[in-house]
């Protein structure tokens, strides 16, 4: 019998829900976004459960984000219905852990990217640790940060989000707290103590006991130039700007991005200073985006590179920002005949 990919059990008056794809680093397949759906539609109404928890399994972290190699396969083979179907249920996954009526508990401990982000950072108690790599690095793959990506980074202090979505470069727990991701400091060591004690049911006072003072978080100390660069109104130009600061850090931030896929990042640019009033406008956006991303952007290229080939020498159509005009943007931003409507 092979075990589950997601275990549902209660605990206490705490639902529990745990990734169970360890050696995939908990990566999210349609049926785990589906499970996890069930679970908390059962829960919401049981007056037992007072709170719901999620976390993965394994050592390495909570989840790596979505399953893009599956999605990648069936894009190769001309079935677009997984990554419909798959994008449909999990924005609409992340857009029920925002607005539940109960306490979420995310367990942000160790890798947390992508589709970890969107199933933790939309909850109302949101834990990180030493431990902690938070990060959305879907520039690299030829798509945008989705998950309500776009709506966090949009709402970070100053520039910071900016500089994460361009780079794809994850951030420990303290900037994670620090950029508005997360709420909680534990000490990886505490986190069988934190959970037992939620099976109380007392999810506020349990956090006040377990949780530690935040560390200084890194990113703090760099606002200066991360805001002077990122509030550039193009990416040519915010690249232009690292290049011309002193701090190596700036320096080595423009090498990161040029190796991403130029029409993502402007893209992501763009989608970053939409002017969002909830996280169902940027779920809506992103999901046009993805689309897109896989119809006439560098997702199938990007996958390829980094996990199907793994030759990391992705060859982006286009190949350079300049040949990335508005027009070519535009179309991104334009609706599908066939979008579905995510939200009632």
């Amino acid at each position: 019998m092979t075990e589950p990919e997601v275990l549902v059990r209660e605990q206490g008056s705490l639902g529990r829900i745990t990734l169970n794809r360890p050696k995939a680093l908990n990566s999210l397949t349609l049926g785990m976004v589906r499970a996890m759906t069930e679970a908390i539609e059962q829960w919401r109404t049981a007056e037992h459960i007072k709170a719901v928890l999620i976390d993965g399994a394994g050592e390495r972290g909570l989840c790596a984000g979505g399953d893009v190699r599956a999605l990648h396969d069936a894009v190769k083979a001309g079935d677009e219905s997984l990554p419909i179907a798959f994008w449909t249920e999990e924005y609409r996954l992340n857009s029920a852990l925002a607005g539940y009526p109960k306490p979420v508990v995310g367990i942000m401990d160790g890798i947390c990217m992508g589709g970890g982000v969107g199933i933790s950072a939309h909850g109302s108690h949101r834990v990180v640790t030493e431990r902690s790599k938070v990060g959305m690095p879907e520039v690299g793959i030829g798509f945008i940060p989705d998950v309500g990506g776009t709506y966090l980074l949009s709402r970070t202090p100053g520039e910071l989000g900016t500089h994460l979505a361009l780079t794809g470069t994850p951030i420990g727990g303290a900037d994670a707290v620090h950029c508005g991701i997360a709420d909680h400091f534990v000490d990886s060591a505490n986190l069988p103590g934190l959970i037992d004690a939620l099976a109380g049911g007392q999810v506020d006072e349990v956090l006040r006991k377990f949780a530690e003072p935040t560390p200084e978080a890194p990113l703090a100390a760099q606002r200066e130039w991360i805001d002077a660069a990122y509030s550039a109104d193009s990416v040519e130009e915010a690249l232009r700007r690292l290049r011309e600061r002193p701090e190596a850090a700036a320096g080595e931030a423009a090498e990161v991005i040029e190796q991403k896929s130029p029409t993502s990042l402007k893209v992501t640019l763009k989608a970053l200073r939409s002017d969002y009033s909830s996280l169902e406008e940027a779920l809506t956006q992103e999901y046009r985006l993805a689309m897109a991303c896989v119809r006439i952007g560098d997702f199938v290229e990007g996958v390829r590179a980094t996990l199907v080939d793994k030759d990391r020498n992705p060859r982006w159509s286009p190949a350079a920002l300049s040949e990335v005009d508005d027009a070519r943007v535009a179309e991104f931003f334009a609706p599908a005949a066939d979008e579905p409507t995510l939200f009632g």
